[in-house]
């Protein structure tokens, strides 16, 4: 029998004052009991009960370990308490990862919902280009996104999946003309996006039939941020891939154009990971489980803003164009009559045309 079963059943002995009540209460014999605390003394060396065949008392030293063993059972008790209410109540500090831009998009708005509904969780977020080591760093939760995962001992869960377009500014197109195939962008600047979850050089496309197309070429700029991308495209440097999310702002204002709406870049899957599945602590369960109710409702307003967002951009481009072309024959026509107006009020170039 163990220490601490030993303390516990002393504790008993003493606080009920007698081998039999202890036995009944810890669902013991007596003669378990008996030597529970035989046991202790024999350990210690040092004698904890005086006890005749009548009565039962303390001796000085069992008196102070009484009260040590009380203070320590308490201590026990709390810890199991606290241990069990974190797997029953989510609270405490969460830290989660989520990559530069993923995170900053999707996981810091989902996190301000989780936290109105969980306002006991104290969520700290890191935010960077590379994963961490989640287990040696401490992360409970780390949020990524990659076409496929490595072998890991972490515990995924798949949360949605997403991809890239392609996206152009008007000036960009109406200078260089707009791509019909996935073939045309051979003849155009291609900017590349620098993410460990892409393909490195390459950009990767699924067409409207599913076939899949490839692009690679020297690109005059290159970066790992899809936000200062999304500024070299509106500058016109070239097409360039971007989130759908960091996207969807310049397509609805029109300083952005989506080149090739109906072709994708390749696939990439969403998922939670975290270090194991058995006795997962409230906090961690109740947030992987609110990614994959929400993660999903976000894609989808966003497919659904990308589709309400295509039209007039591109009637935009088309007005742009109309403009264009406008503008170019009336300074023809313009310049025409006032060369005209010229010839008849200077009668000396009239006789020299005649």
């Amino acid at each position: 029998m163990d220490t601490l079963r030993n303390m516990r059943v002393f504790v008993r002995v003493v606080e009920s004052g007698s081998f039999t009540r202890a036995a009944a209460s810890e669902t013991m014999t007596t003669a378990q009991v008996s030597r529970a605390v035989t046991d202790l003394e024999s350990r210690l060396r040092t004698r904890l009960l005086n006890r005749t065949t009548r009565r039962m008392s303390l001796t000085e030293a069992g008196e102070r370990y009484f009260q040590s063993c009380k203070r320590i059972l308490a201590d026990i008790e709390q810890a199991e308490a606290e241990a069990a209410a974190a797997h029953a109540n989510p609270a405490g500090k969460l830290r989660v990862y989520g990559g530069t831009s993923f995170g900053q998009h999707y996981v810091m708005p989902l996190i301000a919902r989780y936290q109105q509904h969980l306002p006991e969780v104290a969520v700290d977020l890191t935010i960077a280009q590379e994963m961490p080591d989640i287990i040696e760093e401490g992360f409970d939760v780390a949020v990524v996104i990659a076409a496929e995962l490595e072998d890991s001992a972490l515990i995924s869960q798949h949360l949605g999946s997403t991809a890239a377009i392609l996206c152009a500014s008007p000036a960009y197109l109406r200078a260089r003309g707009v791509p019909k195939s996935f073939d045309d962008l051979e003849v155009h600047t291609c900017l590349h996006l620098t993410d460990a979850s892409l393909p490195a050089g390459q950009w990767v496309s699924e067409g409207p039939l599913g076939e899949t197309f490839r692009h690679t070429g020297v690109t005059p700029f290159q970066v790992n941020n899809p936000e200062a991308l999304a500024l070299a495209i509106r500058e016109g440097m070239g097409i360039g891939p971007l989130p759908v999310p960091v996207a969807l702002p310049g397509l609805a204002d029109g300083t952005l154009v989506r080149v090739l709406p109906t072709h994708r870049l390749q696939t990439l899957n969403i998922y939670a990971l975290y270090a194991s599945r058995r006795y997962l602590d409230a906090k961690i369960r109740t947030f992987v489980e609110f990614l994959r109710e929400k993660v999903p409702l976000v894609l989808a307003e966003q497919e659904a803003a990308l589709s309400m967002s295509e039209t007039p951009v591109r009637r935009h481009l088309d007005a742009s164009q109309a403009n264009g072309h406008g503008a170019r024959t009336r300074e023809v026509r313009e310049g025409h009559s006032a060369r005209h107006s010229r010839d008849v009020r200077d009668p000396e170039r009239l006789r020299l045309v005649n």
